[in-house]
């Protein structure tokens, strides 16, 4: 139960003779005794309540089918090979899936072509646009305005200026 040999009980006898005393030894071994099997009962009945109830619950059930799958001699492969041609043959799951699936394969193609074709156009037109812009359209310039004829400037009238006489310095006095 605990892993205890005979030496690691002898070992316990001398520490409780020496501990209790020899008087009061066999009183103590049969306390022992007696609760040890109380306690194996109680153990007992604890598992059998725990059968029971797994039996009225249909746990046995379930374990007999898990023992069954576990052991390949008594499943079987009829089984597998029933199970996995139900899902192959014709309107199974595996067709339902196929379908579902090519269907939204074309979605998706149709919602990539229209993108693509939307995309192109929307390049072109750049494309245009910016040659447009690159290209100088020649311009409708206007006829040169014709100029008149430049006046000549009247001759100003020569005034004569006079110089103003030069700053002689003044002499002290």
């Amino acid at each position: 139960m605990f892993g205890l040999g005979w030496s690691e009980l002898v070992l316990i006898g001398i520490v409780a003779l020496i501990v209790v005393g020899p008087k009061d030894l066999p009183g103590l071994f049969r306390s022992v005794g007696q609760f040890t099997g109380k306690a194996r009962g109680m153990a007992r009945e604890f598992s059998k309540a725990m059968e029971d109830a797994a039996r009225d619950s249909g746990i046995k059930d379930v374990e007999k089918t898990i023992r069954a799958a576990a052991n390949p001699a008594k499943f079987g492969t009829d089984a597998l090979r029933n199970s996995a041609m139900s899902a192959i043959k014709p309107g199974g799951e595996t067709e339902k899936l196929s379908k579902e699936r090519d269907e939204m394969r074309a979605r998706i193609e149709e919602a990539t072509a229209k993108a693509a074709t939307d995309r192109k156009a929307r390049e072109a037109a750049a494309a245009a646009k910016k040659e447009a812009a690159a290209t100088p359209e020649p311009e409708a310039r206007p006829a040169p305005r014709k100029r008149a004829p430049a006046k000549k400037a009247a001759a100003k009238p020569a005034t004569a200026r006079a110089k103003p006489a030069p700053k002689t310095p003044k002499a002290d006095q």
